[in-house]
């Protein structure tokens, strides 16, 4: 059994829907980081960033629980433990990897600060505002032009990559993004959101 802490954010639904996909038994406990309780001290325990998700395998490594912390980890975590979701080679496994962490590092970090400058900030600052509309764009023209010709990241195999990344597209309002305008990412999210597992995995907690 595995107990997940998270709440409604793309980087949370990044792991519900990779525990869909498994088909795994797994304990939902929210978080409301909009109450502050990645604060408390119980969930700095499993958390060390305070941030959600998070979770524990109770049948970790030897049987033994094991607590992990930050989305993409939990994914490699996952990948790894089940065999899915991953390539097997080296070279489709590191492809794998630059797109999960160009997820992590890029398509993430600064969308979520598009999603903060465009709806969160006590004040408007234009030029905020300005850097990260540009780089949402710059982004999603790089995720357009990787799906060009391509079913899903890798190509004709789901994997860690779309999971990392399809909960972040899906906030495209946030980002004052027009999906029209990336007609081969536009068509990857549409076919993403067609699947059962994804379905499920958007509507956690």
């Amino acid at each position: 059994m595995i107990d997940l802490y998270t709440w409604g954010t793309p980087n949370g639904r990044k792991v519900s829907i990779m525990l869909e996909a498994l088909r795994l038994q797994y304990n939902v406990h929210p978080i409301d980081i909009l109450d502050g309780e990645q604060f408390a001290d119980d969930f700095l325990k499993i958390s060390p960033n305070n941030k959600i998700p998070a979770i524990v395998d109770h049948d970790g490594p030897d049987g033994e629980p094991i607590t992990v912390f930050e989305s993409g980890a939990i994914l490699l975590y996952l990948a790894e433990k089940y065999g899915e979701f991953i390539p097997d080679d080296l070279r489709g496994r590191t492809e794998c990897m630059e797109w999960v962490m160009w997820q992590m590092g890029n398509f993430g970090p600064f969308l979520g600060q598009s999603h903060h400058f465009n709806r969160f900030a006590p004040e408007k600052v234009p030029y905020a505002i300005r850097r990260y509309n540009d780089e949402a764009k710059r982004l999603w023209s790089v995720l357009d032009t990787r799906l060009d010709g391509r079913t899903f990241i890798l190509g004709d195999d789901l994997s860690i990559a779309d999971f990392a990344i399809y909960p972040w597209a899906m906030r495209y309002e946030w980002q004052q993004i027009t999906p029209e305008n990336y007609p081969a990412a536009k068509s990857w999210m549409e076919r993403m959101g067609h699947i059962e597992f994804v379905q499920f995995g958007m509507q956690v907690p």
